[in-house]
């Protein structure tokens, strides 16, 4: 209970900091302040940074025709401005006010795109360019926005007037120097850091004294090395934040040397330990694992980023800093989460998913957490994020941490999650023919009085996955039947898979192509229910999963296996 009440006391520490920093950020937007922004026009752009996230020439007509798909919605203008209509999706609102989509223009490459362009940028100008508030000066909104206007400035300024030219840069400098005032006080989290390595890309793109791009190039540099882990990986443990981050970063890398200036090594070393671990979470689909926060991936935006990655070796199997483990044999790929909740900080998008694990042969998913629906109604995020919803056990129908859903808290914080594992010891077994690991957590220990023991085993060339969970209290001694002792094991089955059981309580899993497996337990007679996969990429799907229920007290211990029916002869190709 004492570390119930210790998240507690940090979460509203948390709730007490952010009304300050939003209050800071109103006064730093009223007129009192609002005279630091101003200051003297760049001349010109010195050069636009590449942008290495996927465009469709295709969008780039939609929002000439007023169609604007944005963050998974389309909403359509009726001619008017984007600017100009009020569209209840915030998600679509930060999407129009962060510019991205400007890459599409540069796509078509047409005079038609750019004029189109340019005439949305004058608009936001015009609507927003000296009013600070809202969405559209959100800090975590601006830094895209001034990242995608350098990156896209020779596609807004092709064929612009003078008066264009001067009224782009003399925003873009105030964007930038509110940003500079924010960016310490920001939240915790991906978008701080994005802040940094947009003021980087600006010190470096702009006409800026030496002092400018060191200090850019130092405090960019202490982001980097505060958030970036020594595997890879990103405090916040999802997945796709990796991906993100290294779709600008390799940019910035690049316009370093564009620059002919040295990168710091902080950059470079951060970029060379995101790639393998992008590569870690990835499955032979291309796919990334579904844990912490991630959805669905689209496959071209990975390949296009890990086309940097010059090392193209096998993927690390152990990120003991993340909290993951991989393990990867003849073709087949196993995935599990094996550490603690993010800072609650960062953990906003973070789920109860402690020993939960995914498995794919060859480039067909079998055994998944459900994922969350990236652009779906947020009522069904808790769901994503509870333990029921993850290839793992749940007591009692509780997940294993907590999430605050106090509306004091949501307003400034969204919905953290709080509590849950506190030690999650993890030990690796690599033997010949043999890798597996075994982890235990203490998600469970406060409330119910007991630990959740997982060991998994790939063997056989990746035919057979053997998996023990166990339960056991922290000092030894029989679990009481106390009526707060049920267990439940769950394998959620990926959409795709057809599932059937036989008379001898076998589960075959099977795919429309490639190869089939069989799921077997010792000690319970699985039952099969069903379930909702929310990472599909056209939004969430009916599925199924396999349950072991039971209590504790009277089964400790469970043995199951899955063993593979069919080879398909899948190399390993991550």
């Amino acid at each position: 209970m004492a570390l119930v009440a210790g998240s507690t006391t940090r979460l509203w520490t948390l709730v007490a900091r952010e009304f300050w920093r939003k209050t800071r950020r109103r006064l730093r937007a009223g007129p009192i302040y609002r005279w630091r922004y101003s200051g003297r026009t760049p001349e010109r752009v010195l050069i636009a940074p590449p942008d290495l996230r996927l465009a469709d020439p295709q969008i780039a007509l939609e929002i000439y025709y007023g169609r604007y798909p944005l963050s998974g919605h389309l909403v359509e203008t009726g001619g008017k401005s984007p600017f100009q209509i009020n569209v209840p999706n915030r998600g679509w609102r930060k999407s129009l006010h962060g510019f991205r989509w400007l890459r599409h223009m540069r796509a078509a490459g047409t005079e038609l795109a750019a004029a189109n362009a340019r005439a949305l940028v004058s608009d936001w100008i015009a609507m927003h360019g000296n009013q600070i508030s809202g969405v559209a000066w959100e800090p975590g909104t601006t830094a895209k926005r001034v990242i995608a206007w350098l990156q896209h400035s020779s596609v807004v300024l092709q064929g612009a007037e003078f008066a264009f030219y001067r009224a782009f840069l003399k925003s873009l400098a105030m964007q930038i120097r509110y940003l500079r005032s924010m960016a310490r006080e920001m939240p915790d989290g991906k978008d701080r850091l994005r802040a940094r390595i947009a003021l980087a890309f600006a010190a470096l793109s702009l006409p800026a004294p030496a002092s400018a791009l060191r200090g850019a190039t130092r405090n960019l540099a202490e982001e980097l090395d505060r958030q970036i882990l020594p595997d890879g990986g990103h405090i916040s443990r999802n997945p796709m934040t990796v991906l993100e981050l290294l779709a600008d970063l390799l940019p910035l890398r690049q316009t370093y040397a564009n620059q002919a200036e040295a990168p710091p090594s902080a950059l470079i070393n951060a970029v060379d330990r995101m790639l393998p671990a992008l590569r870690f979470f990835r499955h032979q689909d291309g796919s990334l694992a579904r844990f912490n926060g991630m959805g669905a991936t689209i496959h071209d935006r990975i390949a296009t980023i890990l086309r940097h990655d010059d090392t193209v070796g096998a993927p690390l199997l152990h990120a003991p800093h993340s909290g993951y483990e991989r393990l990867s044999m003849g073709g087949v790929t196993v995935i599990a989460d094996t550490g603690t909740p993010p800072p609650i900080d960062v953990a906003n998008a973070a789920h109860a998913g402690c020993l939960a694990f995914e498995l794919s042969s060859g480039r067909q998913h079998f055994i998944v957490n459900a994922g969350i629906d990236t652009y779906g109604a947020a009522e069904f995020r808790p769901l994503a994020r509870a333990t029921a919803a993850h290839s793992t056990a749940t007591v009692n129908d509780t997940s294993s941490a907590r999430f605050s859903h106090s509306l004091r808290v949501s307003d400034l914080l969204g919905s953290p999650l709080i509590g849950g594992p506190q030690h999650v010891p993890c030990r690796r077994i690599d033997q010949k023919g043999v890798h597996g690991f075994v982890a235990r957590h203490d998600g469970y220990a406060a409330r119910f009085g007991f630990l959740h023991e997982r060991e998994l085993k790939l063997a056989a060339n990746g035919n057979v996955l053997t998996g023990r969970d166990r339960f056991l209290r922290p000092g030894g001694g029989a679990i009481r039947n106390n009526g707060r002792d049920f267990v439940t094991v769950r394998f959620h089955v990926h959409p795709d898979i057809g599932l059937l059981q036989d008379e001898q309580d076998r589960l075959t899993l099977t795919a429309s192509q490639g190869d089939t497996w069989v799921f077997t337990c010792t000690e319970v007679a699985p039952e099969v229910e069903e379930s909702i996969y929310f990472a599909g990429l056209g939004g969430p799907r009916r599925s199924r999963q396999i349950v072991l229920g039971f209590k504790a007290s009277e089964t400790a211990e469970v043995h199951w296996q899955l063993t593979r029916n069919h080879i398909a002869g899948y190399p390993e190709n991550n």
